[in-house]
């Protein structure tokens, strides 16, 4: 079966920095289930082999296991992890950096008519789904490279444009079709994160992010709730939380300086909110934080 193949494949070639040989291509191993890590999910495709992961993105929790995908169509703050793996029984996925000209591309060598209208309305920026036959022999074929790096330069190319054709053709087509569209709601919801993601430290008014989408802020708003699960300033506060406690993590000992770095005035508002999304206060969470890293192998 393509699902054991794909096991023993990612089994054999993950590393600690979850790099592989060929580009946009990572591979994820986990040998027990780690607390959830806030992170930012960029544009990917990821594809569980073993285990259960769980991510949470605003109020919205999504759990896919071995054999489902999930797509990221939208840079987004979340936190995730694997609920089940052991040494015995890794947790292990491969994951596909997606890239809206490469979709655009491929979109274009669609005859007329083969593929259904994206809509008006952006969809969720995450989606997760179970992965198709052909899809997973695609996915299979892309990983089976690594044992023939001669064959990459040439070969990778091509396999990585059928599993966008896939996902393109599947139940999450419509998602990863306006991915692929300059002119969609998707992408001008994904220029508004980028824009917030790079400014996160700076106050704005929603009226100039949604210019900048070039949307009215009533659908924006909408559009933008739709794809985040969050409000932009939810959104942004998420991303000044989680570049705090990265800070954090490396140096405790400002937390003052820290706090307004990532744009807060008021510190007891940023110990109050930090506890809020890490359980924590910031001084006790870094300490946890130094400690897993000193534990983790």
């Amino acid at each position: 079966m393509a699902l054991d193949e794909l096991r023993s494949l990612l089994a054999r070639h993950a590393r600690p920095d979850l790099t592989t040989g060929i580009e946009d291509v990572l591979i994820f191993k986990a040998e027990r289930p780690y607390p959830p890590t806030p992170t930012i999910y960029r544009t990917v495709l990821a594809v569980v082999a073993q285990g259960t992961k769980r991510l949470a993105l605003g109020e919205r929790v999504y759990h896919y296991h071995a054999g489902q995908c999930l797509i990221a169509s939208v840079d987004l703050p979340v936190s995730s992890h694997f609920t089940e793996a052991s040494p015995e029984l890794p947790g292990l996925g491969v994951g596909l950096n997606l890239n809206p000209a490469a979709v655009a591309d491929v979109l274009l060598r669609a005859a007329p008519g083969d593929l259904p209208d994206v809509g008006n309305d952006a969809p969720a920026g995450l989606a997760v789904s179970d992965a198709s036959a052909e899809l997973l022999d695609a996915v299979v074929r892309l990983v089976r490279l690594l044992d023939q790096p001669r064959d990459i330069p040439v070969l990778a190319p091509l396999v990585k444009r059928e599993i966008l054709w896939r996902l393109i053709t599947g139940e999450q087509g419509a998602m990863v079709r306006q991915f692929g569209l300059p002119d969609s709601s998707l992408s001008h919801i994904a220029r508004a994160v980028r824009w917030i993601r790079d400014n996160y430290m700076r106050r704005f008014l929603v009226e100039e992010v949604a210019q900048q989408a070039g949307m009215s802020v009533s659908a924006f708003h909408r559009n933008f709730q739709a794809v985040t699960a969050m409000s932009p300033i939810q959104f942004q506060k998420q991303i000044r939380l989680q570049h705090a406690r990265l800070q954090l993590a490396a140096d405790a000992n400002d937390i003052g300086a820290i706090s307004r770095r990532v744009g807060y005035g008021s510190i007891s508002q940023f110990s109050r909110e930090y506890r809020r999304q890490f359980g924590a206060p910031p001084s006790q969470d870094a300490t946890r934080l130094r400690t897993a890293a000193r534990t983790t192998p």
